[in-house]
């Protein structure tokens, strides 16, 4: 090979191992003349004389390390580059060799003075490593700071300090090295093996005089993950001097060769890596996991072992022994100990054969150990443990169990024994982990699937989907189930493309057979699912409904899935509508089958609506429910007999029906069943449509009886009556309502009886009439007085004294609520209009303004003044005005302030004029309070002013209480002014703020010219 310079050939290899070795046997100046510097002869004569001065020998080294550093410098480039990769970057020039040669003289004459100088065999061995080793990529700096150490202050766990770089933990930082690491320009193993064994050499001579230096001790092992380090040396050398240095060292420092030691044997790999890994395991089993990872990459992987392993700390995790570095649960263990069977069946477990053998013991033992549990009556005293070692093991509750574990293979990975997956998947997976069973069903299908038995994994399938209660785990096992079915049904027919003749006929078979399946697997889905959410809640009415829905017209499957769910279903537990599902099946045979092509089996429908009225429902209307559609069905078949039979039987009252409550749960829906008004509500109609008048009465009678009718009832009872033209006996069921209810209720009953007996009798029984009206106005809420009020003065307008009717309505203005009394003072006063003429009202209007309310007298007097005004009394009117002005504050109610001045205009004088406008400002002055004249703001912003109109027709929008901030705080005058008026002789607040900016008084108030002559 050409050089860089294209002149000299590359040495052979023999050439350059003819270089060395360098350092053995030790240079010395005798040896090797050249190693002495006449520069440094004075040196030598002085270490010569005084060789115990190790200052003097440090500082006669840092001067030689110079200039051979100066001089591997000036060689820089001399070299090429496969020389460079050979020897490196430092042995590749003969100034390198030769600075090797001085420095090791140098230093082992030092040595040879001060051989227990820790700081000179530690700068020794750096050089010499630098020279063989290279420089390290990944240096060792002792000085720089410590990364952040743990809660626990001990830095980086062993598991850490192996997965650094991995995932999510981060790379080992500066001053967490304990050795360097990836170098470059290092000598060659073969061509300096002499010079590596040297090396070691030296090692070993500084641990002779310093062996309890766990630095030494580092960069000694440190030579061994070299990538180039020599075979000798790398293996079993390498062993044995890390053995060495764990019975050397402190047991606190054996984690810093533990570190380098599991690396070392990551490197290696094979037996040695299996042996190492274990014995570190029994020291600190924490990286059991990292070991499992290491046993699955070997060449070849060794998978019984790693699935032991990990079994083994599920195990413990699930007993709460272990706890994982990476926070993983027992069940994520388990998971993965189920992959690892997966990706190796052959190696790790059992075949189908001892499977089928483990299993019967499994069932043996089980059934022996409930059988004797039972016998011994200790059922209740036991705790029992899932079974994980080939059955269950109960231990006294509360009481610990101190006897030794028996030995399990399963447990030992060093025992060649294979794993019964089954029965651990069973016994510590689905029996555990009911939540996951999607999960392990598939896993455990897969197994079988590896191995070939193909018959067991559909069986495994079949087995999951039948016992899995979530629709997650349903999905998971059914779309592995069908993955399998068509990659199978693939490669049956990629295998008809290449099979002999003979075997094609039975190849067409299995396939149709598989074909055949798969069909049947898409079909029975709906069915599946249905069965999955009725395993999940077995009292789900609407699951089972949909399940008979499945069936379409298949009579046979109908019938029986409607038997199952009425045994299946436990009524107290029961989702809604539980009754329905009776009441269906027996029209079910009602109609003839779910299509109507059979015969109608009224025989069996009554069969079921029996059995149906003994069912304990929760609620009593599920129960009556039963009866009336038992009672419907027979109507509907034009059995009226036995439809009344039917409601006789279901409203027979007890003896003790006087201390049963309706509303006592404790007692069954059959006991309190007599009581149900929608029982009694459809015997009633039933009665009606097809029974007679006196059987009717009597059903009514009977729900008086027993107090359980209601309003509803007391009207249907009295219309009932009034259709068949008993009008005193209706009336009389009206009178029993009223006293048997109160208001609110007996208010819409007393409305229709008043109504109806208006109606019936008019005026002819006029004092009866009036007993009833003041009857129902005796203990009326003032809410629902004023329609009987209203009734009444009717009834005298009509029938009685317009006087009377007057009174009437008297009183009615001071029953109803405050809200009415605008509008019955309204109703009033037109009456008394219409019979009496207006100055008859007087009075009314007087007794309106004492009573209503502040803002609505003031309307009441603009009425008033009216009135007086038609009648000509305009002093009466002013006096109204005048009297109504204190309730009207002009900036709230400027309708009534301008009426007033309307009035004024029309009718007054210039007196009169000026005392309207001096009320006026009295008015405004003694509503000028800031609440008043908030209150007054807020309501122009409500009712709609300028801002909110623009906003309406199309402007800005405004904020009602933007507007009233913006009302409140304009105008230096707008809080403390109120104009008095706004005739030509007033001036408003705007004006007189931009001609008198000098006004003094703000509360001042305003007068006008005229004023000023009197």
């Amino acid at each position: 090979m050409a050089s860089e310079a294209g002149d000299d050939s590359f040495p052979s290899l023999a050439a350059l191992s003819a270089l060395f070795p360098l350092t053995s046997p030790i240079p010395t100046l005798l040896s090797h003349p050249a190693l002495l510097d006449p520069e440094h002869l004075t040196t030598e004569h002085d270490l010569a004389r005084n060789p115990d001065q190790q200052q003097r020998w440090t500082q006669h080294i840092a001067t030689l390390v110079e200039q051979v550093q100066a001089s591997e410098r000036t060689a820089r480039g001399k070299a090429t580059n496969e020389e460079r990769a050979t020897l490196g970057n430092k042995l590749s020039s003969p100034e390198g060799r030769l600075g090797l040669q001085k420095l090791t003289d140098v230093y082992e004459r030092a040595l040879a003075h001060q051989p227990r100088s820790f700081t000179l065999w530690k700068q020794y061995l750096a050089m010499r490593s630098s020279y063989v080793l290279g420089k390290a990529t990944l240096p060792l700096k002792l000085g720089a700071p410590k990364k952040k150490r743990g809660e626990d202050g001990q830095g980086r766990s062993m598991v850490e300090w192996l997965e650094a770089g991995r995932g999510e933990i981060d790379e080992l930082e500066e001053g967490e090295r304990d050795v360097e690491g990836s170098w470059e320009g290092g000598l060659d193993g073969v061509v300096g093996w002499e010079e590596w064994r040297a090396l070691a050499a030296v090692h070993e001579r500084a641990l002779m005089w310093l062996p309890s230096m766990p630095r030494l001790w580092l960069s000694y092992l440190s030579l061994f993950l070299h990538p180039s380090c020599p075979a000798p040396l790398s293996h079993t050398h390498a062993r044995r001097t890390f053995d060495r240095a764990l019975r050397s060292l402190a047991p606190s420092l054996h984690e810093r060769i533990w570190r380098i030691y599991l690396k070392w044997a990551e490197n290696i790999g094979g037996e040695t890596a299996v042996r190492v890994w274990r014995r570190y395991l029994k020291v600190d089993p924490t990286p059991t996991h990292h070991y499992v990872t290491l046993l699955l990459s070997l060449s070849p992987p060794r998978p019984l072992e790693a699935a032991k392993l990990l079994l083994n700390l599920s195990r413990r995790a699930a007993a709460g022994t272990y706890k994982s570095p990476e926070g993983k649960s027992a069940y994520h263990l388990l998971g993965e100990w189920l992959e690892v069977c997966e990706k190796f069946p052959e190696e790790t477990g059992v075949d189908e054969e001892e499977t089928a053998k483990l299993r019967a013991q499994r069932e043996k033992d089980d059934k022996e150990k409930a059988e004797k549990a039972a016998a011994e009556g200790d059922a209740n005293k036991t705790a029992v443990v899932p079974a994980t070692r080939g059955g269950t093991r109960p231990t006294p509750a509360g009481k610990p169990s101190t006897s030794a574990s028996p030995y399990d293979a399963s447990e030992d990975p060093l025992s060649p024994t294979l794993l019964d997956v089954e029965g651990i998947v069973r016994t510590e997976g689905l029996a555990v982990y009911k939540d996951q069973a999607g999960r392990l069903w598939t896993g455990l299908a897969t197994y079988w699937i590896k191995r070939g038995e193909f018959a067991l994994a559909r069986q495994t399938f079949e087995e999951g989907i039948s016992t899995v209660v979530t629709l997650r785990d349903f999905t998971q096992i059914f779309d592995a189930y069908a993955e399998f079915s068509e990659s199978y049904i693939s490669s049956l027919m990629e295998g008809l493309a290449d099979a002999d003749e003979e075997d094609v006929e039975d190849d067409e078979k299995e396939m149709d057979a598989r074909m055949k399946d798969f069909e049947e697997l898409m079909d029975r889905r709906p069915f599946l699912v249905n069965e999955v959410l009725l395993r999940r809640n077995p009292n789900d009415v609407q699951e089972w409904e949909k399940r008979v829905a499945l069936f379409g017209n298949d009579d046979e499957k109908v019938a029986e899935t409607y038997t199952t769910a009425t045994k299946t279903i436990a009524p107290r537990k029961a989702t809604a509508q539980f009754h329905t599902l009776w009441i269906h099946f027996a029209k079910f045979y009602e109609q003839g089958g779910v299509a109507g092509e059979a015969e109608a089996d009224l025989r069996s429908a009554r069969k079921i609506f029996e059995k149906a009225t003994q069912v304990p429902f929760r609620k009593v209307d599920e129960l009556a429910e039963i009866w009336c559609e038992w009672a419907e069905m027979e109507v509907r078949n034009e059995n009226y007999d036995e439809a009344v039979k039917v409601m006789q039987r279901a409203t027979t009252v007890p003896k003790k029906a006087g201390s049963i409550s309706f509303h006592d749960e404790k007692l069954s829906a059959q006991a309190r069943l007599f009581k149900s008004i929608k029982l009694w509500s459809f015997y009633v109609d039933l009665e009606e449509s097809i029974g007679t008048v006196e059987t009717t009465k009597s059903v009514y009678d009977k729900i008086f009886e027993l107090k359980i009718a209601t309003a509803q009832v007391v009207i249907n009872y009295a219309n009932f009556l009034e259709e068949n033209e008993y009008w005193e006996e209706s009336f009389k069921v009206y009178e029993r309502g009223v006293d048997l209810f109160t208001y609110p209720i007996a208010f819409e009953i007393w409305n229709t009886y008043l109504s109806k007996f208006i109606k019936r009798y008019g005026g002819d029984k006029l004092e009866r009439a009036r007993d009833l009206f003041e009857q129902a106005l005796e203990d009326c809420p003032p809410k629902f007085a004023k329609p009987l009020y209203l009734l009444y003065g009717h009834l005298e307008e009509e029938h009685g004294l317009a006087k009377r009717a007057m009174s009437v309505y008297d009183r009615a203005t001071s029953a109803v609520e405050n809200q009415d009394k605008m509008e019955m003072f309204t109703y009033y006063i037109a009456k008394a209009t219409a019979n009496f003429g207006l100055p008859a009202t007087r009075p009314i209007y007087e007794r309106a303004i004492e009573s209503l309310p502040d803002k609505q007298t003031a309307e009441m007097c603009l009425r008033f003044a009216a009135l007086e005004r038609k009648l000509g009394e305009i002093d009466r009117a002013r006096a109204i005005f005048a009297h109504a002005s204190q309730f009207c504050d002009p900036r709230s109610n400027p309708d009534f302030w301008s009426t007033w001045n309307s009035f004024e205009i029309e009718t007054g004088s210039e007196d009169t004029f000026r005392e309207y406008l001096r009320i006026k400002r009295a008015v405004q002055a003694a509503f000028n309070t800031e609440a008043s004249y908030l209150s007054a703001k807020l309501s122009q912003v409500q009712a709609g002013g300028s801002a909110a109109q623009e906003a309406v027709n199309g402007g800005a929008e405004v904020d009602p209480m933007s507007a009233l901030d913006a009302a409140t705080n304009s105008g230096a005058l707008g809080g403390a002014f109120v104009a008095a008026s706004k005739t030509s002789g007033v001036k408003g607040n705007v004006e007189e703020k931009e001609k008198a900016p000098e006004q003094g008084n703000a509360d001042e108030i305003a007068m006008d010219d005229d004023d000023d002559d009197e």
